[in-house]
């Protein structure tokens, strides 16, 4: 059985007209009555009068029915059907129907041609092409010549008949001669002969052949049975190493869980340390950026700072009266000198000077060194506490992460003492 046979068997009984759709699928299995109702139908569609029983219930209906079904195919049309796969009523069954419906098949395409070609002929009976016929002119005028020259011929053999005749009836009633005819008959009997001793040489060679060929199998049978028991016995023994094998494929297990916990804790592991590093370059990160702006704040707090005490300094230096006073008041009058933190570093803010380099009241000018000293303590407060903020940064940037502060900060020079502060 093929998957060709099968969609040919159903492709010809679907031309042929037959009723019910068969698909490829309904012999897979046995299927004897589909089987019967299409042989039922190929027999009324070949001879419409045949009368066949149609019973299959039981097990000698269904062997008649089948039975009768190929001696009709046989007598009637010349196919030979095999019973035991009609019986069988799978994929074996439909190679045996399909003789039947290529017949039939071959015989309505051969129906249908001859239709097609006599309306044709009828369509291009009143239709006359001198171009068509002239290869048939053709081929009429050779055979005409054929004929002629075949007649010729004739007529030349038939006017020799009359010596034919003559030496033909001495042919035959000249009498044999018995030698010859003795030596061809005794050569026909021994050729016989020798084949006849052939045949029986062969004879005696397959019954020694199939003595061997039993002697042989008996043989292999006695193997067969022997490795047989072998084999049960072989499976009903326990092997001595079976025990430590399965302990070590359970040792080897409990190795294989503890090794993939712990290759999952490492990968946990693993990727929470670079979590923990990342974070960590962040945040060194923003603290830089952080020290930056601080630095570059105070950088401009400097200088703004610079440039306004340069400022009021021009200022003080225009408001001195040419002339007036006397040195001893232009030293009472001069503000006190600046005094270095306690860190010694000058934060950005300069220090405020309350005064004039006039002459005037001894209070005065002790009043103005009094604000300038408080000015000055003020300011010196204030620096102690940006510095210890900025210490404070520092320390919880860069010195929490194990790095170095950076490098960039710049501190302001110490103020150094001088005459020359106007």
């Amino acid at each position: 059985m093929s998957f060709r046979d099968l969609r040919n068997f159903t492709e010809m009984m679907r031309a042929l007209g037959y009723p019910r759709l068969i698909s490829m699928e309904n012999f897979r299995t046995p299927n004897f009555t589909l089987v019967a109702e299409i042989l039922i139908w190929l027999v009324k569609r070949y001879e419409p009068q045949m009368d066949i029983p149609t019973d299959v219930d039981t097990e000698s209906d269904r062997i008649f029915f089948i039975k009768a079904v190929a001696q009709f195919m046989a007598t009637k049309a010349h196919i030979k059907l095999n019973t035991k796969r009609l019986y069988q009523a799978d994929g074996y069954a439909v190679k045996e129907m399909l003789k039947i419906t290529s017949v039939l098949y071959s015989a309505m395409k051969t129906k249908q041609m001859a239709l097609g070609e006599q309306t044709e002929e009828e369509n291009s009976k009143f239709k006359f092409d001198l171009g068509s016929r002239i290869s048939d002119l053709k081929a009429a005028r050779q055979l005409a010549s054929e004929v002629t020259s075949k007649g010729a011929s004739l007529y030349d053999l038939l006017g020799k008949e009359v010596d034919l005749r003559e030496m033909r009836t001495a042919a035959i009633a000249r009498p044999l001669e018995i030698n010859e005819t003795e030596k061809a008959l005794r050569a026909a009997i021994k050729e016989v002969l020798e084949s006849v001793e052939k045949t029986k040489d062969m004879l005696s060679n397959v019954v020694s052949d199939e003595t061997s060929l039993d002697a042989k199998i008996e043989k292999k049978k006695q193997e067969l049975e022997r490795n047989r028991k072998r084999l049960q016995t072989l499976q009903s023994v326990r092997p001595a190493f079976m025990d430590e094998y399965e302990k070590i494929e359970e040792d080897l297990q409990k190795q294989y869980e503890t090794f993939v916990e712990k290759f999952r804790n490492l990968c946990f592991l693993e990727s929470q340390l670079d979590e923990y590093h990342r974070l960590e370059q962040e945040r060194f990160e923003e603290a830089e950026n952080t020290m930056r702006m601080m630095q570059n704040v105070l950088r401009e707090e400097e200088e703004r700072d610079l440039t306004k005490s340069s400022l009021k300094d021009e200022d003080s230096d225009m408001d001195v009266p040419e002339d007036e006073g006397s040195d001893s008041d232009m030293e009472e009058c001069r503000p006190s000198k600046p005094r270095p933190t306690r860190n010694g570093i000058m934060t950005g803010r300069a220090a405020r000077f309350v005064g004039n380099m006039q002459g005037g009241d001894s209070d005065e000018t002790e009043d103005s060194e009094i604000d300038v000293d408080e000015d000055d303590e003020e300011d010196d407060e204030g620096e102690e506490e940006e510095s210890k903020d900025l210490e404070d940064d520092s320390l919880e940037g860069p010195v929490s992460r194990g790095v170095r502060p950076s490098k960039g900060v710049i501190r302001p020079p110490l103020l150094e003492e001088s005459d020359n502060d106007f």
